[in-house]
């Protein structure tokens, strides 16, 4: 059965403006899912007009009961587990097994910055005696925050719950493709006390709605998640507003397996690495670096393990049409560039996959770190695997790419661990393991994988600016 979505706004539902709709279709059979509003400028100046109005009484509200609330909204998430599971799931394609995994972890930032908001303080400055100096973290006001199709409601609390702990108001636009989940955490915010304003949520696409409230003069932060492209052209807005941002973009990691390491380990987390949410992961394991010598056997177990997986059970679909036509293409090019897949590489037939967007883990040997399957960003199950011979020659085809989002390092020499680890231009970096850590953990990228941090205390203090006071005796 189809649902009809309208914006949030103020705290009640609001059909779009001029009435504009869109429909989501289910990434498994193609069925539609839901229809949500198509916003536009008018939309998104009132979301805007109304988070701005709010603004004044939320800054002011003391920071344990802003933090009540968000651990309030973290357990009314909690308590909605099984429908914000079945939307995420109809929406997205993620498996049974995974989307409640994406709703906890939802819950939880919300349940974090809860507890952490007390700890936003400044610090005071010693201009001898005659002087009181003294800093005050404060919040932008009106955060715009634009998210992806990949992960809707883990992308939008990671956001919002840091800017609204540090007093900010929000206004919301998730990807068109996956809004349902989002909608429904702005309403239960609504329900467990969140004052009309604070977070409001416009849906439509990033033309339309996310551009127009990049631009919005009201706005005083956006962050942004999502591709290069988009976010050039939310930096080129952002330049000319002088608006902060914080951008988190795509990837192309490496992942590094030294011959000494537990295979075992490597070789399960490896393929963790790149099959995880049908590799829609912008810091997924992509490039997988295996010194030379267990070259053989580590592609040789990775093909076996990629060969268990079920799709459609253990591996959802590719999330919408042109991303299954990208990964398509993506075969496409590694064979021409000279790439062989031992596993994967082609499309499945109509009968494997139905009416759905699925397609095969794939792993390509012979690559060179200069061929397109290693340096773009495919954001599906693909595996391109490359060898080095020593410790500089695996850190120098590391750190030779545009991304520097995540990496990993598998050995049992805990010196080389962090030797690798000092030199790799990454903002993670993972040993013996890919993608541990949680909401306390700082996330963000170097290079064009953007700038800014999520998660952690850093994501608290990137939604604030220092005021500096002094005072004369």
């Amino acid at each position: 059965m189809s649902l009809t979505f309208d914006h949030w706004i103020g705290g009640r539902s609001v059909p779009p403006r001029d009435g504009g709709r869109m429909s989501s279709p289910n990434p498994v059979d193609g069925t539609e899912t839901a229809t949500i509003a198509v916003g536009t400028a008018e939309d998104v100046d009132a979301a805007v007009s109304s988070s701005a109005a709010a603004a004044s009484a939320w800054r002011r509200q003391r920071p344990i009961e802003r933090g009540r609330l968000l651990m309030r909204l973290a357990a009314a998430i909690e308590s909605h587990a099984e429908e914000l599971a079945a939307l995420e799931s109809a929406q997205t394609g993620k498996p049974a097994w995974h989307a409640p995994m994406e709703i906890a972890s939802s819950a939880a930032y919300f349940e974090f910055y809860g507890g952490l908001v007390n700890s936003l303080h400044g610090s005071t400055i010693d201009l001898g005696p005659n002087h009181h100096c003294f800093t005050r973290q404060e919040p932008f006001g009106v955060v715009g925050i634009i998210t992806p199709w990949n992960a809707p409601l883990n992308q939008a609390a990671r956001a919002a719950a840091p800017a609204l702990a540090a007093g900010n108001v929000v206004v919301l636009k998730p990807s068109e493709y996956s809004s349902a989940t989002t909608l429904v955490l702005a309403r239960l915010a609504t329900e467990v006390g969140f004052p009309d304003g604070v977070l409001n949520v416009v849906t439509g696409d990033g033309a339309g709605a996310g551009s127009a409230l990049v631009k919005h003069p009201d706005v005083r932060k956006v962050a942004f998640t999502g591709s290069v492209r988009a976010g050039q052209q939310i930096g080129q807005i952002a330049a000319d507003r002088i608006l902060p941002l914080t951008l988190e973009l795509g990837g192309k990691s490496a992942n590094i397996v030294f011959a000494d390491a537990d295979l075992s380990r490597a070789v399960a987390g490896s393929l963790n690495a790149f099959v995880l949410n049908t590799g829609q992961i912008c810091s997924a394991g992509t490039r997988l670096l295996v010194q030379r010598e267990i070259h053989d056997e580590v592609v040789e177990k990775l093909v076996e393990a990629s060969r268990a997986l079920t799709v459609g059970d253990k591996l959802g679909p590719v999330t919408t049409a042109a991303q299954y036509a990208k990964v398509l293409e993506y075969f496409d090019i590694a064979e021409a560039d000279g790439a062989f897949a031992v596993v994967g590489g082609a499309a499945l037939s109509d009968e494997q996959r139905g009416s759905g967007y699925f397609v095969p883990p794939t792993i390509y040997i012979g690559v060179d770190n200069t061929m397109r399957i290693a340096r773009e960003e495919v954001f599906g199950p693909v595996l391109a695997v490359i060898p080095f011979d020593d410790e500089d020659h695996a850190i120098a085809i590391a750190n030779d790419s545009e991304f520097g989002l995540a990496s990993g390092v598998w050995t049992t020499d805990i010196s080389r661990a962090l030797r690798v680890a000092d030199q790799i231009e990454a903002g993670q970096v993972f040993v013996n393991t890919w993608l541990a850590g949680g909401v306390e953990t700082p996330f963000g990228g170097y290079k064009q994988s953007g700038y800014g941090r999520e998660k952690g205390v850093e994501a608290l203090l990137h939604y604030t600016q220092v005021k500096c006071v002094t005072v004369a005796l």
